[in-house]
């Protein structure tokens, strides 16, 4: 059986770049091959963005240029994503581009985290560590889901998903 390939930007805190990579490992289980563009900074390179070596508007010129290449947003969302002025930052460019946002729980969290707030303005789907519920988001069907599964109140969710 042939992969659906879907290439997608993964906003995320530096701290959970496992996670990223766990989204593509379940996802491939299922047939999905996940391409992300997103951005993750090598230990070496982390140095230079924390001591400010980098100017913002670099990497904003990066992050574009990475996103429009992603069909989709893909956020993941632990407990201090709420707190990332980047991921706020990447999911309103992508709400400008028009692209869907779905952000997705951690794997593990047990009780409610908040939510970045420009998720909260956004997102069209925010569903938990499961596959079959980032599957449903990801081919287009708007749900939003607690991290057990349970069903959530719908948020604002700026973008229509075609």
């Amino acid at each position: 059986m042939t992969k659906k390939i879907r290439n997608v930007f993964v906003s995320h805190h530096h701290k959970d770049d496992a996670s990223v990579d766990g989204i593509a490992r379940i996802l491939a289980g299922k047939q999905f091959n996940i391409r992300n563009s997103s951005i993750r900074a090598k230990p070496e390179n982390q140095e230079r963005l924390t001591k400010k070596r980098v100017s913002d508007e670099t990497i904003k010129r990066l992050l574009r240029m990475k996103m429009r290449w992603a069909s989709q947003l893909i956020v993941v969302v632990g407990k201090e994503t709420y707190q990332r002025e980047w991921v706020n930052w990447e999911i309103e460019l992508a709400h400008k581009m028009g692209k869907p946002i779905i952000g997705v729980y951690e794997s593990g969290l047990t009780g409610k985290v908040p939510l970045p707030e420009q998720l909260q303005n956004y997102g069209t789907s925010v569903v938990p560590w499961r596959s079959d519920s980032i599957i449903k988001a990801i081919e287009g069907k708007s749900q939003f889901e607690n991290p057990d599964g349970s069903p959530s109140e719908r948020i604002a969710g700026g973008n229509i998903v075609c």
